[in-house]
């Protein structure tokens, strides 16, 4: 793979405008159309549209340039550079570990590829609730496709690992519906290492699709660079004042301000109202870094007599989602059933237990198989989700208070990932857990289950999307942003990326971003050039 074209290499060698970190000095100031905070999901889309209107575009990134030359498959190489906190960023009680990317491309360089539209649920939830008018399923359908057509999402047609299979097999013996998960890639080698970079360029990140595109357009990108606010003068954004950053976070050298027409923050939730937090923009509603979500994750683990070696093939290919459809959307809190990848150094780090006991977990490895369950945050009175604060030193802190609400769907989602698995043949099913054991029938576990006491910390719950915290809404009482993503109060603001949400989506979030930000990227642009593009 070694020997494999490079992009961003050859990008670089062709002259692309790139600073910060190895790259050369940041300069002091610059002038543009549009500054974009970020480079993930939301920045590179509206990157690439902004820059095919003729606007002058700046990113700001604080995570380091990577790219396939530097993807070796290795996890310990990895998590450093391309995680926000090495992997291991977690919530004000160290409940949950949240993982997000910090890198060029953000998220969409290391996430599993899971491509879903925002459910109609969901879209018809945000018109009754949050006055999203125009964004039923039907009027969300082009943008949705012009993402598709784009970043090559399709269903997986090759056969599902093992650590997949047995979830489709679980469900097939209960009678539930399992389906295929779409993927984002394009030539996929079936390698397995997704969450750690793709060493091929298959994988239709922001790294290799619009990122490329916005540079190829003249673009600039700064790199290993913190945005640290937005200054304001006369109620409009006047100026971002960024700083160069080390590898470890810590500042280096002056500051560099930036001066554009428009302003574009789409840093990912928790990033993104942190910013406007330290900019002390007008909230007069106290929304900004609010009802922020999670799709909580819990997680079971089975044994089988057959090796399942999870981190070999597409990491997830097969999901039912028909826990989420067994109860009212606004009732008791539904979940989505998938087959996260195996790795050695997020399993023994996520897996419960200690010393000896972890030992014998790690000697069965080869035939561990994972299922968890992303639980739809964000709809029911007592699903609040969390809040963005700062600390002292300006970096943020998500405080995100797990209940017995959440507790009860957490119970629930662990009896049917343990009813799926020994359906499928497991040996010996283990919830995650720090009083659970391993379980060698459904009838045990379906005692020892319902005995477990639900509490912070017992219980492991991880994520790896997280939502909203600058919600877009028909009103300025519900939201930090109108429709079109301006900001309420600050008219030359915007806001495009999974911040947005006003609930948790109920799938992975990445198509839903594409598809959102195609929309109104598109509309800015519009206002903005006077030009009509599209994404695709």
């Amino acid at each position: 793979m070694s020997r494999l074209p490079d992009p961003i290499k050859q990008g670089l060698a062709r002259g692309w405008k790139v600073a910060g970190g190895p790259h050369g000095p940041l300069p002091a100031r610059l002038t543009c159309d549009v500054a974009i905070v970020g480079s993930g999901a939301g920045a590179g889309i509206t990157a690439e549209v902004l820059s095919r209107a003729g606007l002058q575009v700046v990113l700001v990134e604080e995570g380091p340039l990577k790219s396939s030359s530097d993807f070796r498959q290795r996890e310990e190489e990895a998590y450093p550079a391309l995680y926000q906190e090495s992997a291991a960023r977690k919530t004000a009680d160290k409940g949950i570990t949240i993982l997000q990317g910090r890198c060029v491309g953000g998220s969409t360089t290391v996430n599993w590829t899971s491509s879903f539209r925002t459910p109609p649920a969901t879209l018809e939830y945000w018109q009754r609730h949050f006055g999203l008018d125009e964004m039923s399923p039907a009027a969300m359908q082009p943008w949705f496709e012009q993402a598709e057509r784009r970043l090559h999402v399709a269903p997986w047609a090759v056969p599902p690992n093992e650590n997949n299979e047995v979830l489709r097999r679980g469900a097939a013996k209960l009678g539930l519906e399992a389906r295929v998960i779409p993927r984002n890639v394009n030539g996929c080698w079936n390698l397995g290492s997704c969450g750690m970079g793709c060493p091929t360029n298959a994988k239709q990140s922001m790294l290799v699709t619009t990122l490329p595109a916005a540079l190829d357009a003249g673009a600039q990108l700064l790199v290993e660079t913190r945005a640290e606010r937005l200054e304001l003068a006369q109620g409009r954004v006047a100026a971002l004042i960024c700083r160069a950053v080390r590898a470890d976070g810590s500042p280096l050298g002056p500051e560099t301000r930036i001066v554009a027409t428009h302003y574009v923050v789409a840093g990912g939730a928790i990033n993104s109202p942190a910013l406007l937090m330290r900019s002390k923009l007008p909230d007069p509603h106290e929304r900004v870094g609010r009802r922020t979500f999670l799709h909580p994750v819990v997680i079971s683990a089975a044994t089988f007599e057959q090796r399942v070696e999870g981190w070999q093939g597409a990491p997830q290919s097969i999901y039912t989602d028909h826990f989420l459809h067994t109860q009212p959307i606004d009732g008791p809190i539904g979940y989505k059933l998938e087959a996260p990848p195996l790795h050695p150094v997020i399993f023994a780090t996520t897996m419960s237990g200690y010393g000896r006991e972890q030992l014998e977990m790690l000697k069965i490895f080869p035939h561990a198989q994972v299922l968890i369950a992303l639980m739809r945050d964000g709809f029911h009175p007592q699903s609040p989700g969390g809040v963005v604060a700062l600390r002292d030193d300006g970096s943020p802190v998500l405080d995100y208070p797990l209940n017995d609400f959440v507790f009860e769907g957490a119970r629930r989602a662990l009896l049917s990932m343990a009813e799926i698995q020994f359906a499928a043949g497991a040996k010996q099913v283990l919830p995650v857990h720090e009083r659970a054991q391993p379980w060698t029938s459904w009838a045990e576990a379906r005692r020892g289950i319902a005995e477990l006491p639900m509490e912070p910390l017992l219980l492991r719950v991880v994520s790896a999307h997280v939502m909203g915290g600058c919600a877009m809404a028909g009103s300025e009482k519900l939201g930090v942003v109108r429709p079109d993503g301006r900001h309420w109060q600050v008219d030359n603001l915007s806001v495009h990326d999974g911040s947005l949400f006003p609930t948790s989506i109920g799938a992975n979030p990445q198509l839903s971003i594409y598809g959102l930000v195609a929309k109104l990227s598109t509309g800015l642009a519009k206002r903005l050039s006077g030009r009509e593009v599209i994404l695709a």
